[in-house]
């Protein structure tokens, strides 16, 4: 970007020092007496204006205007702004005045001098970088912040610009777009992964524009869900929540196109996360918040075929019929899993605990989560949370209080009534100050389940009173919580407008942690918070964010880009926040690789580690066991299908990083030759065969049965199935579906198996599911109409007798 061109005005300014300006500062406006933070300071030769700026009545701007004076001071940041050229000027040539931040703004600022920068560069990680960027960079290039781009608003889309400046600066997924481009490939439309990377880029870019227009990533979200189409989501109440659901929408969507399978091998470090005891587990299930990031195991080889003759063809239709419906609950509870970036910076889950108070019988199931969707405590809620006596959990005896109790959390909530205590201003009149811990704590408090609310015990096969508790099993890397402001009722709808106030370092959240959590790491700071201004029915929002690299925090306001005070974040009225693990011992293992790859030293090997791993490294405080399985098959080779692009994949380390890493992480394996695997070479050109002989064969046996007038036999066959079954011979899935489950079409009537009305099925042929049946398996079989069976002979002859004879009488 150029250079900013001299103001012309500059002339205009008479003399002026740091001191004067600071004790203006201190004053308020000499129109309508509006204090700071937002004051401007005339700078026309003699003329001591002190004026509001825009969140007042802006008199500094109608001073100037009325006056001809040309420039003012923000007394706050000390940046300039010239009314005639309608832009920031900078006065580095000036040494009286206080040394301006050289980042190009669009608008006003309400914001504080620039403090040192730091030493490190957390954005860029370590010299073993990723990244190639395009020539080379100057110090200043270095240090220059960049991701303070604006978003043009392209209709009512203050919602979407938000929340994607607020995902812009969470570190580990920008630095995965900056970084890991090559990784970004996808087949599934609209393909919203490439327009976020091209996104990402451009807010990003040393020569960044002062906005962009988020014109590719709007359209692909619109055709994702439908109800961000148009301009309805800043008119109804009910759809004020719209930036979380955004958010939701966008990174489920990301999450889809980015996927890949686990490999064994990563997914053997999983098991920690499950707890070990002796209660019952069941099976793991999804939040309303967000998604398992799993799908149906399907069939686990792809050369293997069923035995030919099934076991529930041959047995009773009842028996079959019982079998069938305990096969989708059986594939459901092998579920392949999968990961990508998404999940590995904000998928955390949850212990959730049932008692039984009857019988004492404990229930556990894990929860996946994206976000912490928290309730805002009232003043009769803070009162039974900051209640000893309320957060003694009705736990009888049989479950160990160490394991599930309330340990811990009465001097946690002791704490957090000192600290009301300290910092709250008459409660009589304000009501008392909630925090973001009070909102975390109201979460995870116990909830009984008695009356309506009664839950139903396994063991005691009745309704019986309970209680219910969770804590988090696992932390993620980037914590999402969404503070529930709006409330939307059958006929209206409100918004909860209390302020919580939220740290900006040190979120601890150890007091919410299960005991058999993995997680080290359990502190977080701010990222970015989202901010909705108005009512349920109407508003705006922003997002307030800090830079990764300079630290200091910004406005993103549509296309305007302001930086601020971290008080006046502070004071926002929070609806999205973003936090990130915060680790003092992750930054000096990259300064230790940083000095150990600065040490050149000569080596007969060099190694190669993924690219999205050493990613991981750079950007995250916990980034596991290194995971090089992302470019390797299960063979050791590399995938024919990414051979191809395999540099897009990988780094080249030295020896004496390579085993730092290794020794200090684990995982692996240790690859210093890249080869092509034969064996997916050949398994893959059998897949193809097979899949053309499926749906060869298919296509043949359905045309003949189409010719058919009058079929004596048609079977039925599940939609649901056969859709799976067509993605699979299509090439839209990689794994085959498993045993045929008709389950869901069928129903026992009188010892037989009758279609189900209503229910979702396809007419086939007999041979068709006869060929379908001898490669898969499964049942029940359905038919919808059999073969009439031929009238017996003797009974025919005998019926012409009696009629013959009746006809004579």
């Amino acid at each position: 970007m150029a250079e900013p061109e001299t103001c012309p005005h500059l002339d205009s300014i008479g003399e002026v020092t740091k001191e004067d300006l600071l004790e203006k500062s201190k004053g308020s406006c000499q129109s309508c007496g509006a204090g700071g933070p937002n004051l401007w300071a005339c700078l026309q030769s003699d003329c001591q204006y002190v004026g509001c700026g825009e969140s007042f009545s802006d008199h500094s701007t109608l001073h100037a205007q009325a006056e001809k004076h040309n420039l003012t001071v923000n007394l706050t940041t000390f940046r300039i702004w010239c009314y005639v050229c309608e832009r920031e000027v900078f006065l580095e040539h000036r040494p009286a005045l206080l040394p301006v931040h050289t980042a190009p703004h669009t608008c006003k600022a309400s914001e504080q001098e620039v403090p040192p920068q730091p030493l490190s560069h957390p954005l860029k990680g370590v010299p073993i970088a990723v990244a190639e960027d395009e020539g080379s960079e100057s110090e200043e290039d270095e240090v220059k912040p960049r991701g303070l781009t604006g978003m043009k608003n392209i209709g009512n889309s203050c919602y979407m610009n938000a929340a994607l400046q607020a995902l812009s600066n969470c570190p580990p997924l920008t630095q995965f777009f900056l970084d890991c481009s090559g990784l970004v490939r996808t087949d599934k439309k609209p393909a919203l992964c490439k327009s976020y990377q091209k996104l990402i880029s451009e807010l990003w870019h040393k020569k960044r524009p002062s906005y962009v227009v988020p014109t590719s990533l709007s359209h692909g979200i619109k055709l994702v869900n439908p109800m961000f189409r148009g301009y309805a989501q800043q008119v109804g109440a009910s759809t004020q929540q719209d930036t979380q659901e955004f958010l939701r929408c966008l990174m489920d969507q990301l999450h889809e196109e980015l996927k890949e399978p686990l490999t064994e091998c990563s997914m053997s470090g999983e098991g920690s996360d499950e707890p070990d005891n002796e209660v019952t587990m069941s099976q793991t299930q999804s939040t309303p918040c967000s998604p398992v990031r799993t799908l149906q195991e399907l069939h686990p080889k792809l050369s293997s075929s069923p035995p030919r003759s099934s076991p529930l063809r041959s047995a009773g239709p009842a028996y079959a019929f019982k079998k069938a419906q305990l096969l989708l609950s059986a594939r459901k509870k092998k579920q392949s899993h999968f990961r990508s970036v998404i999940s590995d910076i904000f998928d955390g889950s949850i212990l959730s605990l049932v008692q039984c108070l009857t019988c004492d019988r404990v229930s556990t199931t894990v929860e996946t989560f994206q976000d912490l969707s928290l309730p805002i405590p009232g003043k009769e809620d803070l009162a039974k949370l900051h209640s000893s006596i309320h957060q003694n959990l009705p736990v009888k005896t049989g479950v160990s209080p160490d394991t599930y109790g309330s340990q811990g959390w009465v001097t946690f909530f002791m704490d957090s009534i000192r600290r009301f205590v300290v910092s709250c201003i008459p409660t009589w009149f304000w009501g008392p100050i909630v925090t973001l811990e009070d909102c975390l704590a109201a979460f995870f408090a116990a909830d009984e389940l008695k009356g309506d609310n009664m839950y139903s015990c396994e063991r005691c096969k009745k309704l019986r009173n309970g209680v219910k508790f969770c804590k988090v099993l696992r932390l993620p890397e980037i914590l999402c919580i969404h503070l529930k402001r709006f409330r939307h009722e059958v006929m209206y709808s409100f918004k909860i407008s209390s302020h919580v106030s939220f740290p900006l370092e040190g979120l601890d959240m150890r007091p919410f942690l299960a005991k058999e959590s993995p997680s080290q790491v359990t502190t977080y700071d701010l990222l970015s918070v989202i901010c909705h201004h108005g009512t349920a029915g109407s508003g705006h929002y922003i997002a307030y964010c800090q830079n990764v690299i300079n630290g200091q925090w910004y406005e993103f306001d549509d296309q305007y880009v302001t930086e601020v005070h971290e008080t006046v974040v502070q004071n926002a009225e929070a609806y999205v926040l973003f936090y990130r693990k915060s680790s003092e011992e992750s930054v000096r293992e990259r300064q230790k690789v940083v000095a150990l790859a600065s040490m050149r030293e000569p080596s007969l090997l060099q190694f190669y580690i993924s690219r999205e791993w050493l990613n991981k490294f750079n950007t995250f405080t916990e980034p596991g066991p290194i995971s090089n399985h992302t470019f390797l098959c299960q063979h050791g080779g590399i995938p024919p299908n990414k051979y191809n692009y395999v540099d897009d994949l990988v780094v080249i380390v030295p020896q004496n990083v390579w085993e730092y890493l290794y020794n200090s992480f684990g995982g692996g394996p240790a690859v210093n030759h890249l080869y092509m695997c034969a064996i997916c070479q050949v398994e893959i050109e059998a897949l193809a065969k097979r899949r053309k002989t499926e749906i060869d064969t298919f296509i043949k046996l359905n045309k003949e049965f189409q010719a058919e007038e009058a079929p004596t036999v048609i079977l039925c066959i599940s939609m649901q199935w056969f859709r799976e079954w067509e993605g699979f011979v299509k090439g839209k899935d990689n794994e085959p579906p498993g045993p045929i489950d008709n389950s869901k079409i069928g129903v026992m009537k009188g010892g037989h198996i009758q279609l189900k009305q209503g229910a979702d099925y396809g007419q086939i042929s007999e041979e068709t599911w006869q060929y379908l049946l001898g490669i898969y398996g499964g049942g029940p079989e359905i038919a919808v109409r059999q073969t009439v069976a031929p009238a017996d002979p003797d009974s025919l002859h005998g019926e012409r007798k009696i009629e013959a004879e009746t006809r004579a009488l």
